[in-house]
């Protein structure tokens, strides 16, 4: 499958913003890693990744948050918002503290609200920014987008999407991200949903919130698709077992307000089990950790819960078809091949 476009389109425009700033793209580039020929459209893909550390140099370069395309946003702005909205009971509570936020805070884009009948619509006042590319804008709009359908743990089908613009170049790949096409050339930059996901109980918690904020804006631009699943609220309550205590099946049936048997059925109909949804879980978490190479083996396997080192690796095996060492050597490789094609140069 072919890389998504969407990182370097996202890439380019940020380079105007920091050319706009007095920046040096060129010094922003390798700092990155991000090939010039990548950005030109060549080859090698842009990553998510490298569109996020690109943003986060930007934001730090200029101190705000909107790259000081409108009223001062300091940096820190929507990691205190998220804090405020954390502890509400649903989606609706939520939304009501994002709009008095933006209405208050400095620097924050102004949000209102309306429900009409079946319908939520959410506009977004554009005003006050300086913002030709648009890049701001549509990050407001993902953002919000993202962070309801975080709260509530589940995908936010949106109803429609409005633009303040005529269709860009680009315009085939709004879809990708919000999951209609939107209508360029409004009134407003909006977009609206079902009032009834306005119920959806926020499910997530302090140290969840945390980790989705050292996640940003990573988050803001990988599209992602929450589900709503048996098994998707299973994953959900168990991935809390990384943290310390497994949760058992039947303290997942009482969280999800089903008999221990009756989530068994349904789980079977998935295709899938409490235990296997638990392997995959730590088979997630240990890919992860061997990519990042910051811990070993064996302060790996203690924190996934293991008797011992040897009992990992076993597992691990019968994961992947590969030893731990085998999955690092394997990784080394392809970072040295990478490095071939396009060299990074190393930060400051």
């Amino acid at each position: 499958m072919a890389a998504s476009p969407l990182p370097r389109i996202v890439v380019q425009r940020l380079l105007r913003i920091a050319e706009r700033r007095g920046l040096d793209p060129a010094l922003l580039l390798r700092r990155t890693g991000i090939p010039a020929d990548a950005v030109r459209g060549g080859v090698v893909p842009v990553t998510v990744a490298q569109a996020a550390e690109l943003t986060q140099d930007l934001w730090i370069l200029t101190g705000d948050e909107l790259f000081g395309l409108g009223p001062p946003a300091p940096l820190g702005s929507f990691q205190l918002v998220m804090r405020s909205v954390i502890h509400v009971a649903d989606l609706r509570e939520g939304l009501k503290r994002l709009a008095s936020a933006s209405h208050v805070l400095p620097g924050l884009t102004p949000l209102s609200v309306e429900i009409d009948g079946a319908l939520c619509r959410i506009e977004i006042d554009t005003s006050r920014l300086d913002d030709p590319d648009h890049l701001v804008a549509e990050l407001l709009l993902t953002l919000i987008h993202r962070v309801l359908g975080w709260l509530g743990g589940r995908r936010i089908p949106l109803r429609s999407v409005e633009l303040p613009w005529p269709a860009p170049d680009y315009a085939a790949q709004y879809e990708t991200v919000f999951g209609v096409t939107p209508t360029p050339g409004a009134d407003r930059l909006a977009l609206a949903f079902d009032a009834a996901l306005l119920r959806t109980p926020v499910v997530r918690d302090e140290q969840e919130l945390a980790n989705y904020l050292n996640d940003q804006p990573r988050v803001w631009f990988a599209t992602r698709d929450y589900g709503v699943t048996v098994a998707d609220h299973v994953r959900r309550i168990l991935e809390q077992g990384l943290r310390g205590h497994w949760p058992t099946s039947d303290e997942i049936a009482t969280r999800l307000n089903v008999s221990t048997q009756h989530l068994r059925r349904l789980l079977r109909q998935h295709g899938t089990s409490v235990g296997q949804i638990k392997q995959e879980i730590l088979r997630d978490a240990a890919v992860a950790s061997l990519r990042r190479g910051d811990e070993s083996v064996e302060s790996l396997a203690t924190r996934l819960g293991f008797s011992e080192a040897s009992a990992f690796r076993r597992a691990f095996r019968r994961w992947t078809g590969r030893s731990p060492a085998e999955f690092r050597t394997s990784r080394r490789a392809e970072e040295t091949m990478l490095c071939a094609i396009a060299p990074k140069t190393a930060r400051p």
